[in-house]
């Protein structure tokens, strides 16, 4: 039986993923921001749901990282994507998690991200494996670039936060075509 706790924080959950799902697929700035660019048909929010829930997973991580953390995986592309805002009292620290992983654009993320905290890059190097796990449809250049910049993450996270999961994943998947 679940402690009233972990009953909240499972339905917080539910909640946070049925937010993400209603941005990408009713409010999406395009047609295409409700689907995954590898085959077009993917729901946009199966990217968040397995950002976070990897995040969750990872058990050297404290728990109040993985909780806060997860909520700003759901919805990290939320404020670029879509037309939709944060759900109503999200707090000031997972506002600034996600407005702290959102960017113009990748060429502006691939600069700016370094004077961002810790925990961003943590949270991005999640994003950044999960775009490589389906980017088939990156053309070698754009592949090599996602991996040069995902293999500096894994490096930056790994000095902060250890040998997690998500540096191993990064590192296996990460390579050059």
């Amino acid at each position: 039986m679940q402690n009233s706790k972990t009953h909240a924080w499972s339905q917080a959950l539910v909640h946070a993923i049925g937010h993400a799902n209603m941005a990408h697929s009713e409010f999406g700035n395009s047609p295409d921001d409700a689907v995954r660019f590898h085959d077009r048909m993917t729901p946009y929010v199966v990217h968040p749901i397995w950002c976070a829930a990897s995040l969750l997973q990872e058990p050297a991580i404290s728990i109040h990282l993985r909780e806060v953390g997860s909520l700003a995986l759901l919805w990290h592309d939320t404020l670029e994507d879509t037309t939709m805002p944060l759900p109503p009292g999200t707090t000031a620290e997972i506002s600034q998690l996600v407005e702290g992983m959102s960017f113009a654009s990748f060429d502006e993320e691939r600069t700016e991200l370094w004077a961002r905290s810790k925990e961003i890059k943590l949270l991005k190097l999640y994003d950044k494996v999960s775009n490589l796990l389906d980017g088939v449809w990156m053309k070698p250049e754009k592949w090599n670039i996602y991996v040069e910049h995902t293999l500096r993450l894994a490096i930056e996270v790994e000095s902060n936060f250890g040998q997690l999961g998500i540096v191993k994943i990064a590192r296996a998947i990460a390579v050059v075509k």
